[in-house]
């Protein structure tokens, strides 16, 4: 029977081929060096200053265009909708911030044992 037209692979194709299995111990696992490290940690940290000055937006504009309803119950909807959007502003700028900060101790950690290894 041919492969099929999808480009997804059948089960049975993966067990007649067992060079293509994934959990194929045999290839070197390559590790991350502290370029990798230090590339990431200042991508998350610049997503986290993107954040922070979108965050700081949300709120100027909110706080400038406060909802006036009539009804309780659309005041009561509308401040949850923004207590929700700003949160969740903030949310993205210290995500982004603790895995950049993280990612830079795993860069000064990765010098450290770097030095060490060439010393032993």
């Amino acid at each position: 029977m041919n492969s099929p037209s999808n480009g997804f692979k059948n089960e049975s194709d993966e067990l007649a081929n067992p060079s293509s299995s994934p959990l194929d111990t045999t290839s070197p696992e390559q590790k991350k060096g502290p370029l990798s490290f230090l590339s990431g940690s200042i991508t998350s940290l610049s997503f986290s200053l993107l954040s922070l000055f979108i965050s700081k937006k949300i709120v100027i504009y909110f706080s400038m265009h406060s909802p006036n309803y009539s009804s309780p119950f659309a005041q009561s909807i509308a401040s949850g909708f923004k207590t929700l959007i700003i949160g969740i502003s903030f949310l993205a700028t210290f995500t982004f911030g603790f895995i950049g900060l993280g990612l830079f101790l795993v860069f000064i950690r990765s010098l450290i044992e770097g030095n060490k290894e060439k010393t032993d």
